[in-house]
């Protein structure tokens, strides 16, 4: 029997244990090393799991996990998802939908201080379904429209889902992080597209709202000037080389910490939970990493990345369906398991597949081999956005559902369907127009 098929017996056994509701890390760590414990017997397997976790963590790179987790749990602590909505309302009070297009804005703004897009969902869904309660907008909207800005969590940097993949994927985390700006952007302006044709069909899913003074939109402004200026700060700072990814996690970290102390959030409570929800967090991440590391070990040693990029590599077909088929397999793959564990698993499996294609990556600058490596980055996180919406898994409509806990689970995941064809739309100009996710990291390499 072929070694590789090893591998699919392997691959096969980790869907089960997920399917069975098996933490991520471990059911990896265990394939992983049964796998090996057959291969090569007990003592290499043993070796394998005494090795790898300091293989793993033994990188400074790692330590933006946890300074980025903690700039955006601080952020949340302190009350800055109101003042985000507040501000972005303001401004788009009077479009028919105004309130839902101010949801979208506001989650891309709170994703850029967050990273994670459940978090974004949790916070906004919070502040926002109130709001759109109080002016009668049809739960579909409210709903779609909330679990669908949440997913602007892990493309606008910082991102969780960035992190592991440039880690993953040997390419600077910063480059990584400046690659989804425009993406972002691109995908936030889908969803208030989708707000503003929803709207056009069913005037009443998404009613006007009052209006706003310049006094008043100039006051709720400057409520979220020195989150902006956090924003500028880190990211700025990384893309102009003033900092690296791990000096700019930690200039965002304490200025969080500022941030909440004059928002006058700084109390023993709120600091004790914001440390707690970063380590709970940061653990979740490193186990995850150290499962897929034990597993990579047993897929490098049945070959079964070599033989998947052989198929691919012998197909006579153009580049682009080769990369189209790939990314397929991520969005099917993304609607049954968590997308941190897909980054993780899948990267080192699919990466050399698509950096033997042949790409014109123009714009990024002179490194041909990152560009490639961060376009199809950006099109595999934007990708697991996708799973985050649709069932059976949809993390952002779960946890949607936990807030409005009146709303059945079905009409939120009805509300969603709209904002779907939003994320294929902005995957389609980001995959057709690579200059749009590799134009910002070819100037840092300027």
């Amino acid at each position: 029997m072929p070694t590789y098929v090893l591998g699919l017996i392997g691959l096969i056994a980790l869907v089960i244990l997920l399917f069975m509701g098996k933490h991520v890390g471990l059911a990896m760590m265990f394939v992983g090393f049964v796998g090996v414990l057959y291969m090569r017997g007990f003592n290499v397997a043993l070796n394998l799991m005494m090795n790898t976790p300091f293989g793993t963590f033994n990188s400074e790179s790692l330590s933006v996990i946890p300074l980025f987790t903690l700039m955006g749990v601080v952020c949340a602590y302190s009350g800055i998802s109101q003042d985000l909505y507040a501000a972005c309302y303001a401004f788009i009070s009077r479009i028919r939908g105004g309130l839902a297009i101010a949801t979208e804005v506001a989650c891309a703004f709170f994703g850029a201080i967050c990273g994670s897009a459940t978090a974004t969902t949790a916070s906004m869904g919070k502040i926002c379904l109130p709001q759109m309660d109080k002016y009668n907008y049809k739960r579909t909207l409210t709903c779609g429209s909330i679990s669908a800005g949440g997913t602007l969590g892990i493309l606008i940097p910082p991102s969780v889902g960035f992190m592991l993949y440039g880690i993953n994927a040997g390419v600077g985390v910063g480059k990584m992080f400046i690659a989804g700006i425009i993406p972002g952007i691109i995908l936030c302006a889908c969803y208030s597209a989708v707000v503003f044709v929803v709207c056009t069909i069913d005037p009443q899913a998404g009613p006007k709202g009052p209006k706003f003074s310049a006094r008043e939109k100039a006051k709720a402004l400057t409520g979220v000037l020195p989150v902006l200026v956090l924003f500028v700060l880190v990211l700025g700072g990384i893309l102009f080389g003033w900092c690296s990814a791990s000096e700019g996690a930690a200039i965002g970290a304490a200025g969080a910490f500022i941030f909440m102390i004059i928002k006058r959030k700084f109390t023993l409570k709120n600091v004790l939970a914001s440390l707690i929800e970063t380590a709970e967090t940061t653990a979740m991440i490193f186990l995850i990493m150290l499962g897929a590391n034990v597993l990579g070990n047993f897929f490098n040693a049945t070959g079964l990345p070599q033989a998947v990029a052989n198929v691919a590599a012998s197909a006579n077909v153009a580049p682009i369906w080769i990369l189209i088929a790939c990314l397929m397999i991520y969005g099917i793959l993304g609607c049954f398991v968590d997308s941190l564990p897909l980054i993780v698993l899948l990267t080192p499996i699919f990466l050399p597949i698509v950096r033997n294609l042949e790409f014109n990556m123009v714009g990024f600058g002179y490194n041909v081999m990152d560009g490639v490596t961060i376009w199809f980055g950006v099109l595999m996180v934007m990708l697991m956005e996708l799973g985050l919406l649709t069932p059976p898994v949809g993390m952002c409509c779960y946890v949607m559902s936990g807030v409005a806990k009146d709303t059945p689970l079905t009409t939120i995941f009805k509300g969603t369907a709209p904002f779907i064809v939003g994320i294929v739309v902005a995957i389609a100009i980001v995959l057709s127009m690579p200059v749009l996710s590799t134009w910002l990291p070819g100037f840092m390499s300027r």
